[in-house]
């Protein structure tokens, strides 16, 4: 069977679907894996790489594409891409579902079997197949560097002849992946950190880490798989009252709160941002939906009333090496479980990829939320 991964053609993605070593770990279970010439330039893994892994270069898309049974990509597939896919051809990429509701539509016209990274079901079975933890975790690390370089002070205590410089505070919101990296990489650094989670449950995890865990007397709801559930407004009213003290008191927010195929909620206003020492920084993971932050860019870093708010998307792509790398294996576990001797068989009793599959046979199975 022939897997075929292409150049990724989203602006801003550097990540590629295969590394040499994923390569050559497909070709030992019998599959024919070809790769588009330059696919994985911006991650640093050279078409000779590729080659001496067992991979086959395709000079473009036509030649890739054709007889391929099996794609693997890792942003959403655009039109262009997929009027090139071939017919009754398997996908697996991210799909981002809460912004592209028409993708599966399209998926199906082309009789594709959709898998969706994001859809991945939060059982002991699947982590080493969950892309979205591996790349949160690399954001998650990202984001506090970016903070700690556009911050107007160092992180950690410092003991000089010029007198003592105090740790910079910094504050988590949201102890999912990336808010726990980004816990562990501040303490790494020197600042004193706190972190609020709506899930008392991860209380034990903030601690463990070395951060103080602020809590709101007041129940929240938890979602399926251990992921937040969006809130009441009384709840989130009665969130942002508390936080505002932890705020106007840090030196740099970090935002993590997604809330999985929906709009992120707004845990900072404009105010609590106002509240907030020039020279402070917000660093908003949640930036590609919507934004945790009511003066988030997508895309973007501003200055407003003297506080930096980076509201950078795909940050796991700055780093594009070691985010193929990890995105790579959770690839190749997830159509290690679909392929026997060299073939694709797709056993829709599993629960895996039952949960991940968006379109077959020309229907799509997913429904976006009402």
């Amino acid at each position: 069977m022939k897997v075929a991964i292409p150049r990724e053609r989203q602006e801003g993605e550097a990540r590629v679907a295969a590394t040499p070593d994923s390569v050559a770990k497909m070709v030992a279970k019998g599959l024919d894996v070809w790769i588009e010439a330059g696919a994985g330039d911006s991650a640093y893994f050279g078409d000779a790489a590729y080659r001496e892994a067992g991979a086959k270069v395709a000079a473009d898309e036509s030649e890739l594409y054709q007889g391929a049974g099996v794609v693997l990509k890792v942003s959403p597939p655009g039109d262009d891409e997929i009027a090139k896919l071939p017919e009754g051809v398997t996908l697996l990429s991210f799909m981002q579902l809460g912004r592209n509701p028409q993708l599966p539509e399209k998926l199906a016209a082309k009789r594709a079997v959709g898998i969706a990274l994001e859809l991945l079901p939060r059982i002991s079975r699947a982590q080493s197949m969950d892309a979205l933890s591996s790349q949160a975790s690399l954001a998650g690390y990202k984001a506090v560097l970016l903070g700690a370089d556009l911050l107007a002070r160092v992180m950690p205590m410092q003991m000089t002849a010029a007198g003592t410089l105090v740790p910079a505070k910094v504050f988590v919101l949201g102890a999912g992946v990336a808010g726990l990296q980004s816990i562990a990489t501040a303490k790494r650094l020197g600042a004193v950190v706190e972190a609020f989670d709506v899930r008392p449950a991860v209380k034990d995890e903030i601690e463990s880490l070395g951060a103080k865990f602020v809590q709101l007397e007041l129940e929240a709801a938890e979602g399926q798989g251990g992921y937040a559930a969006a809130q009441t407004e009384e709840y989130l009213a009665r969130q942002r009252e508390m936080l505002t003290t932890h705020i106007a008191a840090s030196d740099m927010v970090i935002t993590t709160a997604s809330i999985p195929l929906g709009r992120a909620p707004t845990l900072i206003t404009t105010a609590m941002a106002e509240s907030m020492k020039p020279g402070s920084v917000i660093v908003d993971l949640a930036a590609e939906t919507g934004g945790n932050c009511e003066l988030t860019k997508p895309g973007e870093e501003i200055v407003h009333n003297g506080v930096t708010i980076v509201g950078f998307t795909n940050l796991a792509a700055r780093m594009a090496t070691h985010a193929s790398q990890t995105y790579a294996r959770n690839l190749f576990n997830l159509l290690e479980l679909m392929v026997s001797e060299g073939e694709l068989k797709l056993d829709f009793e599993d629960e895996i990829i039952r949960a991940t599959c968006v379109t077959k046979d020309g229907e799509v199975l997913w429904k976006p939320r009402s």
